[in-house]
């Protein structure tokens, strides 16, 4: 194989590539470590790949003969007897009681005991007595009740609110005004206000600005003391911990990660081939000792059986079976037939009727004139349901 050959071909002068199982950055040492790791776990995953590729083909046998058939069977007695019979049971326990006592008892009982009387009462008698009511408020309450608030009531409201108004005004709005034009505002104004904006301006405006100074100085001062002790501790942090982490990951970690993967996958590949050639051995053995002989005996032995029996026994008693089954099936027509000819027969002697037709004959009503028992000829038949007597 590729990764199992060391010795190097001839190259021509000037051409320097490495190997295609060389890795930038190997030497010899690690492709001479590299086999013996790759035979060590080659032994070790081969048992593996064996024991999982036999659980693999028992799963798959186990669930073609075993778990797909009994998922079938339990499908289906789900769909065809258990949904079945629980949805009738369901209906017929919860469903169709509720549903005639609504339909047969709730809303007859309901409509005409209840809604009728309540309609008629409504329409009959409350309709009238409401409106016969409201013609008598109307016409002798609201309307000199309308005519008083008009003429009167109105204009008198309309002089009492102009008077409040203005008396509202006088004594809660005008000295309140004056108060706070006169008074309040000059007061604030120059006695608070013109102090307190001078004092800001002159006195509060020039110390912020030399204290927002000094606080700036101060802060670059510690900035840059901070800047460089930060670099300080990064060139350390780095020097000491990320660039040794770095070339222990990159000389050893690295390969050693990488080359445990290519062995693990190089004989996982190899444990791959030598089970797939254990089994097809198998399958061979088992087909030769078993299968073979087995078909031999089915071909040779219970197919002609079959056969004979199919066509020696099964035929003929399926045939003589139908057979008899027609002639029971005609002779039970026949009885039911006499029966019901003899119990035509026996109601006619009874109580009369028309006289006995053959089996198969229609009978043809003729129609009657109105009033008359003679036939019209050419006359459609009568209905179903006829007016004469039958003597």
């Amino acid at each position: 194989m590729a990764d199992m050959e060391f010795e190097k071909s001839p190259q021509p002068y000037g051409s320097h590539q490495a190997p295609a199982h060389y890795q930038p950055g190997e030497g010899c040492l690690t492709t001479v470590v590299r086999v013996p790791v790759r035979i060590v776990v080659l032994l070790v995953v081969v048992p593996v790949r064996m024991v999982w590729d036999l659980l693999v083909v028992c799963g798959v046998a186990l669930d073609r003969v075993l778990l797909r058939p009994v998922g079938r069977g339990l499908v289906w007695l789900y769909e065809s007897v258990l949904a079945p019979v629980a949805l009738f049971v369901g209906k017929a326990l919860f469903v169709w009681p509720w549903v005639a006592l609504w339909r047969y008892v709730v809303v007859p009982v309901v409509t005409y005991g209840l809604v009728v009387p309540v309609v008629w009462i409504y329409r009959q008698l409350l309709t009238p007595l409401g409106h016969g009511i409201a013609w008598l408020v109307e016409n002798l309450l609201f309307a000199p009740a309308r005519w008083i608030y008009r003429r009167l009531l109105t204009p008198v409201g309309h002089g009492i609110a102009v008077v409040l108004g203005w008396l509202g005004r006088a004594l809660f709005v005008w000295p309140w005004v004056a108060l706070w034009r006169y008074v309040v505002v000059p007061v604030v104004t120059y006695g608070l206000v013109v102090p307190v904006v001078w004092i800001y301006r002159q006195l509060l405006t020039p110390l912020g600005h030399g204290i927002a100074w000094l606080l700036t100085m101060t802060g670059r001062g510690i900035a840059a003391v901070s800047r460089g002790v930060w670099m300080a501790v990064v060139w350390l942090v780095v020097t000491l911990l990320v660039t040794p982490a770095a070339w222990v990951y990159r000389r050893i970690l690295a390969p050693v990660g990488r080359e445990i993967a290519d062995a693990c996958a190089f004989a996982w590949r190899i444990a791959g081939y030598i089970s797939h050639a254990v089994g097809r051995a198998l399958k061979w053995l088992a087909w030769n000792l078993v299968g073979r002989p087995v078909r031999w005996f089915y071909q040779v032995v219970c197919t002609p059986v079959g056969h004979a029996l199919r066509d020696g026994i099964w035929r003929p008693a399926k045939k003589a079976a139908v057979e008899a089954g027609r002639a029971a099936s005609a002779a039970l027509r026949s009885a039911r037939e006499t029966v019901r000819q003899a119990r035509r027969d026996a109601w006619r002697a009874l109580v009369g009727g028309p006289p006995a037709r053959t089996l198969g004959e229609p009978v043809v009503r003729q129609a009657r004139t109105l009033g008359s028992a003679t036939t019209v000829p050419g006359a459609p038949a009568e209905p179903e349901i006829s007016l004469h007597k039958r003597g």
